[in-house]
């Protein structure tokens, strides 16, 4: 590494890449779990540790140790540079406005109205209900839970459907 320092001896940084390089490179793939990526870090690390070798101290760390400490702080600098930064004004962070007293009013009209609307359905058409759009069942796994055929639950799914549409059609606020 002194040869590499001081006088920028291309053999001699040949030799350290060639020890050190495909451990290096082996190192970066576990850290990245991406061949591409690791391999161009490995370059990059390389190419500092030819910039930068005059900064190297024998007293502090072996070449090896100090090659591996670029390579983590290069890592971390490489997703760094890939999070994205915060905009205060993305529509995810923005609050939404607050509702108008009088559609606050009409929502709450309208869930009382299906509260009434879903007291008025059969039990079997309110268990098929809940399971389909609550808990979010598939219709086969509907069919094997209650133990009643696939046509069965479909049709009780649109029964229920219908007799709410039409309560909530022919019910006045």
């Amino acid at each position: 590494m002194a040869a590499v320092a001081e006088l920028r001896d291309a053999d001699a940084f040949e030799e350290i890449y060639a020890y050190i390089f495909p451990r290096l490179r082996s190192h970066m793939r576990k850290m990245t779990r991406d061949t591409t990526m690791a391999d161009e870090l490995s370059q990059e690390v390389m190419l500092l540790v030819w910039r930068k070798a005059y900064q190297y101290d024998p007293s502090r760390a072996q070449v090896s140790t100090w090659i591996f400490r670029i390579a983590r702080n290069l890592y971390i600098d490489s997703l760094r540079r890939r999070m994205p930064e915060f905009d205060e004004n993305d529509p995810a962070f923005v609050r939404e406005a607050d509702l108008p007293a009088d559609r606050l009013l009409v929502n709450a009209q309208d869930a009382a109205a299906l509260t009434r609307a879903l007291g008025e359905l059969k039990e079997e058409h309110l268990e098929v209900l809940r399971l389909s759009y609550f808990e979010e069942m598939p219709h086969s796994a509907i069919a094997s839970a209650l133990a009643i055929p696939l046509g069965t639950v479909k049709s009780r799914i649109r029964m229920a459907c219908e007799k709410l549409r039409w309560v909530l059609q022919h019910t006045t606020r």
